[in-house]
């Protein structure tokens, strides 16, 4: 969120140079820097014993491609708890294992991605109403089935080349 008024008092905010940071949004008001926030969010690779891994399809999301399983993560909820939450939720499968990754920064949606791997065991799945479909697909269904360059199929590409190694 880029603030150009200051959220508490409601006034226009001007520019002011605070040390390291630089010129950053200032309410002179409430004698206040404001510095522009993003979304937290997880985004997990869902992987099970046969090293497939579980892909959704959402069309809010693409319609032309599979994504990870992702989520905000809630006021007072941990990443790894977002994580596990949100595979439960869209798939219907328990966390058994969750390790986390990396960070990406989605410049497009001002949001910090928060990468995780999670174990689970095969299963049908039980699919919440945010998602079209999901399927088990081996490495490269599933990087046929990715939008090049994103960030789902940079988790994918990490975690096998890890595991070739």
């Amino acid at each position: 969120m880029k603030y150009v008024y200051c959220p508490q008092c409601g006034e226009k905010l001007g520019a002011k140079i605070i040390g390291d940071e630089g010129e950053v949004p200032f309410c002179k008001a409430c004698s206040r820097p404001w510095f522009d926030s993003f979304a937290t969010c997880t985004i997990t690779l869902v992987i099970n014993e046969y090293d497939e891994v579980a892909l959704l399809r959402q069309g809010y999301v693409s319609q032309d491609f599979y994504v990870c399983v992702a989520g905000y993560i809630k006021c007072g909820e941990t990443a790894e708890e977002t994580a596990a939450r949100e595979v439960f939720e869209e798939l219907g499968l328990p966390v058994e294992e969750l390790r986390y990754t990396r960070s990406y920064f989605m410049e497009k949606n001002d949001m910090l991605m928060l990468a995780f791997e999670a174990r689970v065991k095969k299963a049908e799945f039980k699919l919440s109403q945010e998602v079209d479909r999901a399927d088990w697909l081996t490495f490269e269904e599933a990087h046929g089935k990715m939008r090049p360059g994103s960030i789902a199929i940079q988790l994918l590409e990490r975690y096998f080349s890890e595991k070739n190694r």
